[in-house]
């Protein structure tokens, strides 16, 4: 019952994490590319500001793999 809990909070931290990008980069992403369209020079400005939301997904990674981790000591 345990592992599959954590295997539930895992789980959530990954998508929720990935659902959280996704929303994020949704609005910096039509700003990139406007900008980018205007002057060309904001390219490297885009491309940042669109990494920036990809440590959130880092972060729920890390927690799902330190959570999948203690899922061994469950097991009989």
């Amino acid at each position: 019952m345990d592992a599959g809990l954590i295997a539930i909070g895992a789980g959530l931290a990954i998508g929720i994490a990935g659902l959280g990008t996704g929303i994020a980069q949704q609005g910096t992403g039509a700003a990139a590319v406007g900008a980018t369209a205007e002057d060309p020079k904001m390219f490297g400005k885009g491309i940042l500001f669109m990494v920036l939301p990809e440590t959130i997904v880092l972060f729920g990674f890390v927690i799902a793999f330190l959570l999948m981790g203690k899922m061994d000591l469950f097991t009989p």
